[in-house]
């Protein structure tokens, strides 16, 4: 949805490292579900795109080492801040938002995002190889082509 520039705040915009496979895939599980509020859309942004306005303030490496939402109201969000918003907006996750708002819980996922973000490099690392192994698959017989 995204190309020159971020859309109104009028969406929550989720802004994503697209190079990193462990978040191409996450961002492929969102990207599946409608938001639970028709009037509410959810926007990907890849950051690596050299289209894409940045949000005010921000550099694209800032982007990317952590995770980002503009929210409806147009606030910036990042970490766990910024999955909880997302959370709160998708049928499926919902729970895991409200989850997030008991005390002193989103303080405990934040701190797990940062032990999460310690052991990204590593992560991305098998998650390139992975890819790289990975057979390319015709489809199944007896299924038409896609």
């Amino acid at each position: 949805m995204l190309s020159d520039s971020m859309p109104e705040a009028a969406s929550l915009t989720v802004l994503y490292d697209g190079a990193c496979p462990l978040c191409r895939r996450e961002i492929g599980v969102y990207r599946g579900l409608q938001p639970l509020r028709s009037d509410a859309p959810v926007c990907f942004a890849d950051v690596n795109d050299p289209a894409l306005t940045l949000p005010g303030g921000t550099t694209r490496a800032q982007l990317l080492a952590r995770f980002h939402v503009r929210g409806y109201d147009g606030q910036l969000l990042s970490g766990a801040r910024a999955f909880l918003a997302l959370w709160a907006a998708l049928p499926g996750w919902r729970w895991l938002a409200l989850v997030g708002r008991l005390p002193g819980a989103a303080w405990a996922m934040e701190r797990l995002y940062r032990l999460f973000l310690r052991g990204r490099p590593a992560l991305q690392r098998w998650a390139f190889r992975m890819e790289r192994r990975a057979p390319q698959r015709p489809d199944s017989p007896g299924k038409p082509p896609r």
